[in-house]
């Protein structure tokens, strides 16, 4: 099953993923984006990875592609808990080219009707490094995420700490958002719509 945005297509990771995702995972300028320790990566240990992905329900990793540029990037829902109903999400845009078009609004939309609509959860949670300006008005400004906390000096990059931004948005925050912007029900994309008041 694939779930559909009005952009993107999020489905399996595939064997044939490994080239780009190997790329991607010795980008140290795309990394720098992210959180978590990151070394440099083999293409065998990228296979184990991919091939780690089979059947693990408690953590969800989608391929984003689009029809005029293949595959894009990652997306995931991870460390599920299926009694509260809560998971993290997080995503990566590999190639800088496809960034600005909507790519990443539709995906994180397409991933909480799934996450609230299929899965039956009332939760997300994410995080952010504090200079990551682009995800963050992405998430908080574009999708309904709310700022929720910050842990101080989480992060250490160029030779200095940054803190951590936690965010979060509830499967009644998504409901608002629809309320506000029709997202599933107009025929146009609104890449830089704000739902701030």
């Amino acid at each position: 099953m694939n779930i559909h945005g009005k952009i993107v297509t999020l489905r399996a990771i595939e064997e044939s993923d490994l080239a780009q995702f190997h790329a991607w995972g010795n980008d140290p300028e795309l990394w720098r984006l992210l959180g978590g320790w990151h070394f440099p990566a083999s293409s065998e240990s990228t296979k184990t990875w991919i091939r780690n992905q089979i059947d693990d329900r408690n953590n969800i990793r989608l391929a984003i592609t689009t029809s005029t540029d293949g595959l894009v990037g990652l997306a995931n829902i991870l460390d599920i808990d299926w009694k509260n109903r809560h998971a993290f999400h997080g995503m990566m845009l590999g190639n800088s080219a496809t960034r600005g078009k909507g790519i990443g609004q539709d995906t994180v939309m397409a991933i909480m009707r799934y996450a609230f609509d299929e899965l039956g959860l009332n939760r997300l949670d994410g995080s952010m490094i504090d200079y990551n300006h682009a995800s963050i008005g992405l998430y908080c400004d574009k999708c309904g995420w709310q700022k929720e906390g910050i842990q101080r000096d989480w992060y250490y990059r160029d030779g200095r700490y940054w803190d951590k931004l936690m965010v979060g948005v509830t499967h009644q925050d998504y409901r608002t958002l629809l309320e506000k912007t029709r997202y599933w029900e107009e025929t146009h994309d609104y890449p830089c719509l704000s739902v701030k008041s």
